[in-house]
């Protein structure tokens, strides 16, 4: 992973389980354009970004049941959108552009 895992899980809400990225998500990383250690952060903490209501609502139900998946969505830039999604069962917590969805 091209960052250090942060420190994350002593104050998360739910556990990451193994974080990995896609390719975009790499490349602009690599390319300096994204820094997701703070939008990780955000995920890992219950702040679902910019989601509607019934999408936050949907993620407090699944925080509380841990029988669905948790999704986040962050606007990095005006041109720049990140999504996190942490699996169902917190085992995988996927950062993806959503153009790779």
């Amino acid at each position: 992973m091209a960052f250090a895992v942060l420190n994350l899980a002593s104050q998360a809400r739910f556990p990451a389980g193994q974080v990995v990225m896609t390719v975009g998500v790499d490349g602009l990383i690599r390319q300096g354009r994204l820094n997701p250690a703070p939008f990780l952060r955000r995920h890992l903490h219950g702040d679902w970004g910019d989601l509607g209501d019934d999408d936050r609502q949907l993620n407090d139900a699944a925080l509380k049941s841990g029988e669905d998946r948790l999704f986040s969505s962050y606007q990095v830039t005006p041109d720049l959108k990140l999504w996190i999604i942490t699996e169902w069962d917190r085992s995988v917590t996927t950062l993806l552009l959503p153009s790779e969805y």
